[in-house]
């Protein structure tokens, strides 16, 4: 082969490199600049409540991450008060700056008014610090060190929410009467930093089952052990959020993570844990934000989720 045709070549393969580089960059700057900002409203229907019982409108929000400044974001969610649910489930990370808990009250300020449960996860506890993103890819991220000069002002988050009326579900279980059904509800505390502890569902007396119910179990973070024992519980729907539905995906293709040990096509969506001969729906939110470290979503839109519970067949 003479030198021209080498010199040819190299020059081809540089160029086809660099086009390369050019789209990844191109990616990048649309999942920060755009993507991340095309908030969207998924809206699903699951025929789940007792026979007869009129639909109940539950709008799912998680892993908000948000920073002071974030004007769009805290409109937007400003805006989901209009689509006046039943019931608000927050399934943590709200915060991602140590100044984001007055932003964040305001934006959810008309959604407080609505009957609603919480529990927290990391970044509600801990400001996120930058990684290597390509360690994601050797399992889920590690809890951090560094406690004391990373926390983030959760109590007093916890403490408005609260005073709203919105139930703290770490750890616990509560009933919750909406239009006249009783749902009852069990949390944990976040299992990404193994916090979680169950402690079942209520129980009420010894007639309580024979009246319309509904059992709700709510988690930040999607481990297997987590959705394992919600269901051997007797859940009848399960929420979590934590994976960002990958956050940067492959059209076509999907999510490459989930941050746990979720199967990466469950790490948006709804679907259907099964485990030990029972199936339960779990929803699986993609997330409203992401951590400030890392602002960029691809193929993967933020989102809030608007479920409709409708009857079972009679």
């Amino acid at each position: 082969m003479d030198a021209a045709l080498i010199r040819r070549r190299l020059a081809g393969a540089g160029r086809v490199a660099a086009c390369a580089a050019a789209a990844g960059g191109a990616a990048l700057a649309y999942g920060a600049l755009v993507e991340r900002h095309l908030f969207s409203l998924r809206e699903e229907t699951l025929p789940i409540l007792p026979p007869g019982r009129r639909p109940l409108k539950l709008l799912h929000l998680s892993d908000i991450h948000l920073v002071p400044g974030q004007k769009l974001k805290q409109k937007w969610l400003r805006s989901l008060a209009d689509t006046r649910p039943d019931l608000v489930v927050n399934t943590g990370d709200n915060l991602s700056h140590h100044q984001a808990v007055p932003p964040l009250l305001d934006a959810l300020d008309p959604l407080l008014e609505f009957p609603g449960v919480f529990v927290p996860g990391s970044n509600d506890y801990y400001a996120p610090v930058a990684k290597n993103p390509f360690t994601y890819f050797t399992g889920p991220s590690k809890p951090p060190t560094d406690y004391g000069s990373r926390e983030l002002p959760w109590r007093r988050m916890h403490s408005a929410f609260g005073n709203s009326g919105w139930i703290d579900l770490s750890n616990r279980h509560q009933s919750l009467v909406v239009d006249g059904l009783r749902l009852d509800f069990t949390g944990v505390d976040d299992p990404h930093l193994g916090r979680d502890r169950y402690s079942g569902f209520p129980r009420g007396s010894a007639s309580a089952d024979q009246a319309a119910h509904l059992r709700i179990a709510v988690a930040h973070a999607p481990y297997q052990r987590v959705l394992d024992y919600f269901t051997d519980g007797g859940a009848e729907l399960i929420l979590a959020g934590h994976t960002h539905g990958g956050q940067v995906c492959v059209p076509g293709y999907g999510a490459l993570v989930s941050n746990c040990d979720l199967p990466t096509w469950r790490a948006r969506g709804l679907t259907w844990w099964e485990h030990a001969g029972r199936q339960v729906p779990l929803n699986v939110s993609a997330g409203i934000g992401t951590s400030r470290m890392a602002p960029v979503r691809f193929a993967c839109r933020p989102e809030a989720v608007l479920l409709s519970l409708v009857a079972k067949p009679s």
